[in-house]
């Protein structure tokens, strides 16, 4: 190094995850609550997500692929009428379907078959509506 010439510094910050990086593909969601560590713990224990920063008023997550990061808001308005009505793929909806109501949630609509998929619509802690579905041959 010359003094003329600045020493060149390599981040310590991670980069994007690989993971995330998929073009059109959906990567980040803020997700309104009204209850943060409530919202968490409901899709941790009814959808597997990965969740970090409980002892915060706004945990994160990621979902088991790691397609999926975001956080929790309080302060936003959820969602109780569809608009945009995001759908996660699950495996064995049935069995998942049972967690919903013990962690807050609600069944808006109970599992039914659409074409060759299984589908059910149900509503978070906040309020929010989201879609379930898996593939019926697996």
């Amino acid at each position: 190094m010359t003094p003329d010439k600045p020493q060149e510094t390599q981040s310590k910050e991670p980069g994007v995850d690989p993971l995330l990086v998929r073009p059109g593909g959906l990567s980040y969601l803020e997700i309104p609550a009204t209850d943060a560590r409530q919202s968490a713990a409901f899709y941790e224990r009814v959808l597997g997500w990965k969740v970090s920063g409980t002892d915060t008023d706004q945990p994160r997550f990621s979902d088991p692929a790691g397609h999926l990061i975001g956080k929790w808001i309080v302060g936003r308005t959820p969602s109780p009428e569809p608009g945009l009505l995001p759908y996660f793929y699950v495996e064995q909806l049935k069995d998942i379907i049972k967690r919903v109501l013990p962690y807050g949630g609600e069944i808006v609509k109970a599992v039914y078959r659409e074409g060759t998929l299984w589908v059910a619509v149900i509503r978070d802690p906040a309020g929010n509506i989201i879609g379930l579905w898996q593939d019926s041959e697996r």
